[in-house]
């Protein structure tokens, strides 16, 4: 069928182009006057053009902007399908933008006194006499009776210049070939003819319809396009066009050739009511409301296009423009439809106006013909608004009255009546009214159920609530809130192992639903669920189950959270604006001096432009791989001017709350105390780096303290401390005096190895901060004994003690250090060396008070220089001796308040000391006395 229209249209340009040609060979042929044939008919091409150029300018003030080339322009440059990613209509719609503010720009800056004709003349010579008298004065008779021809005939507007010859055959020859399906024959043609005379349609049109029947719906489109700017008048035209902007699902372009397509048939209400429903799929209702308000003020008793345009004026927030166009009707009319009034009762109401809305009411109720069902409706509005007003004694007679069946018909009339008493804390008239629909079909649903438990649970009966919320979730298990809320009233009710059988999922496996991929997760996987349960089982104390609960959904979301802060925001560049960055990369004409020279240019913009080139290149080759996908399939491939490089998106994690909510940061740190409890050391290490790093500036100093001592103490439990000395390290710089935070880094260091390097420049660093601090000297003369540097761990050890002479350990460290370093093989004063060595160790031992352990560390001397007989008069004062058990030293992050529970005698050294001693018995000889002290001391 579009076939055809489209043949007889070719048929008519055909013989349009046919009769122009032949009455423009007439006037150039034909002979009178004086002056000759081609002198008459140069005039008369000159006087109409002249009248044209009138016509024109009177046209394009009265009706707007018209599309004009001028030789500047190349017409066909605008139908290549990549124009720089713009499409033709938004060029067409900024060439209009410009063109009107350039008129208005002139109108301002030239304007002339009242008294003054708007219209100037047009060519003068050098006496003053314009050319239009020249004309008028040789040709007189003639041309009045020319023009009052040519307005007797009524010529079409549009078609008052005639076509030349060549550009008429031209234009029938390729038609002819259009009709004959010769288009490659054709297209040279229409080219040539839009050369010659680049403002005709009759060209563009016909080379649309040729790259429509060749498949190439874009070009055709572009053509079409052209022609119908060339001729806006034609509706059909732009008809034409929406429909095919639909096909390609331009939303733009649809909205622009639907305000085109309006302008051209002004009374075409279909085209209004397309483009009030393109603005509601949109979202701009207010754009929506003010179509269907032209519509009504064309057709005033379209009853949709009213309704419609008072529905699209609330929901942009307008409830008052939409009463207003509601009331003008209905004031205009006895009898009006009842939709119409029922839909201005409900804004009265929504408006708060309930007086206004009882007396539409009445009126309503007062005409005849109202149905039974409307009746009903209008009843209940009554007691909603007496409701709203406060006449609750009203209300409920007029409810008590009112013939409701429990039928599906008036369930929606009963729902919006309970609703309305909901809102007002009339509980007990809402429940009256939800239990009317439970046995309704399609209304007896979980939702229903849910309303008449927040009503039970408003009146403070838990028990209902509890009942009905079971209901409501036996229906629509999958109401995550619902579930959350009964858990929370099982849990007020003190029933702890019913809460959880509601949160766990189920353990039946025939009552796992069959869940495709398409579909969501099942409501137990919910990250609300999982908090609600993991948190009953942190206040039960179920370490294990609150650990296997929520542990991997913090973590999911720690790590997502991390990943969508790399994601940096997308930037939507257009095309064209790539391609004018690229231009300064390809601005190298082969005739340009300094062609193959580095553009001048900022680096900034040269930047810019290297990013737009690999853009292009990546939105080509993506393109490339759509269109070989589509071919493959088999299906027909669409070009895309608005291909995007394709974005990493943010991902949801699974608890999106997480980090909102300062009390979950007491939530992340029980976890991991759980995590550690449970020997998970590996997994609370890495939710405290997340978190840390996530929520640096968010967390309390106090939670920060807590999160990193936690961190310290998993540094020196977990098998790889490495990845704990960050805080081991901060604890030390926090706390640098302090004796258990050296202990605490130590502790972690000492299971590192020798070359950790990060250990060697802190403590470096520390140790030439801290001159005055002894612990990093020890330290380092640790570090030195381990590798048997005894000289320099002696020379450390020395440096400590000249800050603290009385330091118990300080001497203990010199003594053994001078020990060790005498029993060397490079050491000529040993014996010297020893004793200053044993002086050390008896100035410990007077420090110390002669305590247990500084006697066995003194035996301990005697044995390991081969002093065995004064090594064994110690042991045997420390087995005659009793040592109470001390309290160990607590850590920075420990808390000191609680126990630890520990077997008794864990500071007594008699076991140490027997074993000692009964191999210095052994290797003398004496195996019953060495057998004897194993038995009465190291067995169990």
């Amino acid at each position: 069928m579009e076939d055809d229209e489209n043949a007889v249209k070719a048929s008519e340009v055909v013989a349009a182009a046919n009769e122009e040609a032949t009455e423009m060979e007439e006037r150039v042929g034909g002979g009178g006057g004086g002056r000759g044939g081609e002198e008459e008919a140069e005039d008369d091409v000159e006087g109409e053009e002249e009248e044209d150029e009138e016509d024109e300018d009177e046209e394009e003030d009265d009706e707007g902007y018209t599309l004009r080339f001028d030789g500047d322009t190349d017409p066909l440059g605008l139908v290549q399908e990549d124009n720089h990613g713009v499409d033709l209509y938004q060029q067409f719609e900024r060439l209009e933008y410009e063109a009107l503010a350039e008129r208005k720009r002139k109108a301002v800056s030239q304007k002339e006194p009242p008294g003054e004709s708007a219209k100037k003349p047009r060519r003068e010579d050098v006496l003053g006499v314009t050319m239009e008298e020249i004309n008028e004065l040789m040709n007189f008779g003639r041309r009045r009776r020319s023009r009052a021809q040519s307005k007797k005939r009524g010529r079409k507007r549009g078609s008052k210049k005639k076509l030349s010859p060549e550009v008429s055959r031209r234009i029938g020859d390729a038609t002819l070939y259009y009709t004959s399906g010769d288009y490659d024959e054709a297209i040279p043609l229409l080219q040539e003819v839009v050369r010659l005379a680049p403002n005709l349609s009759d060209a563009y049109y016909i080379l649309g319809l040729i790259y429509d029947a060749k498949g190439d719906r874009g070009k055709a489109l572009n053509f079409h396009m052209i022609a119908a700017h060339l001729s806006p008048k034609d509706p059909s035209l732009w008809k034409k066009l929406v429909a095919w902007s639909i096909e390609q699902k331009n939303t733009g372009q649809i909205k622009y050739c639907l305000k085109k397509a309006i302008t051209a048939d002004p009374k075409d209400v279909g085209l209004r009511f397309d483009l009030a429903l393109l603005y509601c799929e949109l979202g701009e209702y207010q754009k929506a409301a003010e179509s269907y308000d032209q519509i009504i003020g064309i057709y005033p008793a379209n009853i949709q296009a009213l309704k419609m345009a008072a529905k699209m004026y609330q929901k942009c927030g307008l409830v008052e423009r939409a009463i207003k166009i509601l009331e003008d009707h209905v004031n205009s009319h006895v009898e009006c439809d009842n939709s119409v009034i029922n839909l201005l009762i409900a804004l009265y109401i929504e408006n708060g106006s309930h007086m206004e809305a009882l007396k539409l009411i009445e009126r309503a109720c007062s005409i005849c013909g109202l149905g039974k069902k409307n009746l009903l409706y209008l009843k209940v509005k009554e007691a909603v608004c007496h409701a709203q007003l406060g006449n609750m004694q009203h209300a409920e007679v007029l409810l008590k009255e009112l013939p409701m069946d429990r039928c599906a018909d008036n369930g929606d009339l009963i729902i919006e009546a309970a609703d309305s008493f909901l809102s007002l804390g009339q509980y007990q008239f809402a429940v009256e009214f939800y239990s009317m629909l439970e046995d309704v079909p399609n209304h007896d649903n979980g939702n229903l159920h849910l309303k008449i438990a927040q009503c039970f649970l408003s009146m403070e009966q838990r028990g209902k609530a509890i009942a009905f919320y079971y209901k409501a979730l036996s229906k629509i298990e999958n109401d995550v809130d619902a579930r959350i809320i009964l858990s929370s009233l099982l849990l007020e009710e003190g029933k702890d192992q019913e809460t959880i059988n509601l949160l766990s999922p189920p353990k039946v496996s025939a009552q796992l639903p069959n869940l495709n991929s398409a579909q969501t997760n099942p409501w137990w996987e919910n990250g609300k669920i999982k908090m609600q349960l993991a948190k009953i089982y942190h206040a039960k104390g179920k370490l294990e189950d609150f650990v296997d609960t929520i542990y991997s959904y913090v973590r999911e979301t720690l790590v997502i959270e991390i990943m969508n802060r790399k994601v940096r925001p997308a930037k939507k560049i257009a095309k064209s604006v790539l391609f004018e960055r690229v231009k300064l990369l390809d601005d190298q004409q082969a005739d340009n001096l300094f062609r193959g020279f580095k553009p001048v240019a900022r680096m900034s913009e040269l930047v810019k432009a290297v990013r737009a080139k690999k853009s292009l290149q990546k939105l080509a080759a993506l393109k490339e791989e759509k269109k070989a996908a589509t071919l493959g399939a088999g299906l027909d491939w669409q070009s895309d001017s608005d291909d995007e490089i394709p974005r990493k998106a943010k991902q949801e994690p699974p608890l999106p709350d997480l980090l909102k909510d300062v009390e979950h940061h007491q939530f992340i740190l029980d976890l991991c105390k759980a995590l550690v409890s449970v020997q998970r050391y590996w997994e609370a290490l890495e939710v405290i780096n997340h978190t840390l790093r996530l929520e640096y500036n968010t967390i309390s100093t106090e939670k920060k303290e807590e999160f990193r001592s936690l961190g310290a103490h998993i540094a020196y439990s977990t098998r790889d401390p490495k990845h704990g000395y960050n805080y081991v390290r901060y604890i030390v710089q926090q706390h640098p005096h302090s004796i258990a935070a050296w202990n605490c880094y130590y502790k972690v260091v000492s299971r590192l190895e020798y070359r950790f390097s990060r250990h060697l420049k802190f403590l470096h660093h520390m140790r030439v901060e801290l001159k005055d601090c002894v612990m990093p000297m020890i330290i380092y003369g640790h570090q030195f004994t381990m590798i048997s540097q005894h000289q320099s761990a002696a020379r450390e050890y020395l440096e400590a003690y000249k800050v603290q002479p009385k330091n118990p350990l300080i001497n203990l460290c010199v003594g053994t250090a001078l020990i060790n370093l005498a029993l060397g093989f490079r050491l000529q004063k040993k014996h010297y060396c020893v004793a200053q060595g044993f002086a050390f160790l008896y100035k410990y031992l007077r420090i110390c008070n002669n305590s247990q352990e500084a006697l066995y560390n003194i035996a301990r001397a005697y044995q390991h220089v081969g002093l065995v007989t004064l090594a064994a008069i110690y042991y045997e004062k420390v087995l005659a001796m009793q040592e109470n058990d001390y309290p160990i030293p607590k850590l920075p992050y420990e808390d000191s308040s609680v126990p630890v529970t520990r077997k008794p005698g864990y500071c007594n050294l008699h076991r140490e000391a027997a074993y000692n001693l009964h191999l210095i018995y052994k290797k003398s000889g004496a195996t019953d006395l060495a057998r004897q002290l194993l038995k009465n001391y190291c067995s169990i």
